[in-house]
């Protein structure tokens, strides 16, 4: 056969060997195996996982409007009665949602998502809702930590401002097994520490600091229409090491002026230093942002001292979605902030109302480079 005829012929067809017979047993064995495993992996994916996720939530300017219960705008820091100065730009305040609890528990899967978002943060259930706690007491004590913050922004800003306003410290609660536990009780008005009269958080903390861990520390009290003194002294506190004594205190106020904070259904303590900023401005000349649209989060003492908050990554995210360029951080959150920024936004750190007006006033002057920063 010539080349031509051969190419005219074509290769012929070769034929796959057959595959080897199987045992109808084996194949039913595979068969079951891979369905066992399929079902297995969906009751896993399924099933109740003990964690929950937080995630950036939704976010408010301090110096706009929110929607009010009837559907109407309304400033979301109002001063009725007091002589109030144009703004711009932007002061948001930032929220984290939380999804999943021990009532609704989210599924691994859902779980197995959320760690692959860098804007959420997997947290064991119990880190956000302590053991026996339901979903409906975590939400009177977050609200109860807004309301309380809302009057400490109120008496941050005044103190800034210069308006003196009455107030005492008094106890919320006492933490069992701790110094307090037994020598306070609910109610008690904390008057003076180491002879120094004492009117907010801020100035018992700094009391507490000065003595030291286990140095005994002298509390002036009342109780009722009585004037009693007790020594207690401070342990390390679990969250970062500091001296406390065992207390829930807040502050029980008296303005000269009337603030209306109108923001509902947000709960939790960490806007207290945007309540404040958003004050301070409406109450000063000139317009403290210079049209910047900045964010921040933290709480804040009648004193002004700014204080760590959770969910600072989740936050970041929300304010670089929102379209915030500048952020402003607790500096007891740096530590969790650093490698985390979202890609679009600078990250200030501040310790006190006075740091947070200074940062926003050199971003409103484009001369940010002496600010401090985390890490």
């Amino acid at each position: 056969m010539s080349l031509s005829e051969l190419l005219a012929a074509g290769r012929p067809p070769r034929e796959r060997p057959p595959a080897p017979e199987s045992e109808p047993w084996t194949t039913y064995l595979g068969f079951g195996l891979l369905i066992a495993a399929v079902v297995g992996t969906v009751l896993f994916a399924t099933a109740p996982s003990p964690y929950v996720v937080e995630r950036p939530g939704p976010v408010f300017d301090t110096l706009g409007e929110v929607q009010s219960s009837d559907g109407d705008p309304v400033p979301l820091i109002e001063i009725p009665d007091e002589t109030t100065y144009p703004t711009s730009g932007r002061l948001d305040l930032l929220t984290v949602y939380v999804d999943g609890s021990r009532e609704n528990p989210l599924s691994w899967l859902e779980v197995a998502q959320a760690w692959f978002d860098p804007s959420r943060t997997v947290l064991p259930i119990d880190a956000v809702y302590p053991e026996g706690q339901t979903e409906d007491e975590a939400d009177e004590e977050s609200a109860a930590a807004m309301e309380t913050s809302q009057e400490d922004a109120v008496a941050a800003a005044l103190t800034e401002l210069d308006i003196p306003y009455e107030s005492v410290l008094t106890v919320a609660g006492v933490i069992e097994d701790t110094p307090s536990d037994g020598v306070l009780e609910e109610g008690d008005e904390i008057l003076t520490a180491e002879g120094e009269v004492v009117t907010d958080v801020d100035g018992l903390r700094a009391i507490l600091a000065e003595a030291g861990i286990g140095t005994p520390v002298e509390l002036g009290i009342r109780r009722g229409v009585d004037e009693l003194t007790v020594v207690l002294a401070p342990v390390a506190s679990e969250q970062d090491g500091s001296p406390v004594i065992g207390v829930y205190a807040s502050s029980v106020y008296d303005f000269p002026i009337e603030v209306l904070i109108q923001l509902e259904n947000v709960g939790g303590p960490s806007a207290g230093m945007m309540f404040a900023l958003g004050i301070y401005d409406k109450m000063t000349p000139g317009e403290l942002t210079g049209g910047e649209h900045i964010a921040g989060t933290g709480t804040i003492g009648g004193g002004g001292q700014v204080g760590a908050i959770g969910g600072i990554v989740q936050k970041m995210y929300g304010a670089r979605d929102a379209g915030a360029t500048w952020f402003l951080a607790p500096a007891s959150n740096c530590t969790e902030v650093v490698g985390h920024i979202p890609s679009g936004i600078e990250v200030f750190s501040v310790a006190n109302l006075d740091d947070a007006i200074e940062a926003v006033e050199a971003i409103a002057d484009d001369d940010t480079a002496e600010l401090a920063r985390c890490g």
